[in-house]
């Protein structure tokens, strides 16, 4: 679930590229502007999200799985 939408993730995807699938940013620059995953292995930062409660979890990192409850930004700053 992205942002209490359901939605389905192909086999062995992460849930940054579940995002990118979708047409959808992880945040927002603190100016509003769109932010993507840059570098794809956590270094960056850029794709900081809210998962099942927990702040700024990097979901390049996160392999998404049944019942995973992801909150993206939504403007201002994480």
């Amino acid at each position: 679930m992205i942002d209490g939408q359901a939605c389905e993730a192909p086999p062995g995807s992460n849930v940054a590229a579940l995002l990118w699938s979708l047409g959808r940013p992880a945040r927002r620059s603190l100016r509003g502007e769109v932010r993507l995953p840059w570098c794809g292995m956590g270094v960056c930062g850029e794709c900081r999200v809210t998962i099942d409660g927990r702040d700024g979890v990097l979901a390049c990192l996160t392999p998404c799985r049944a019942g995973l409850r992801v909150q993206t930004q939504r403007g201002g700053r994480r």
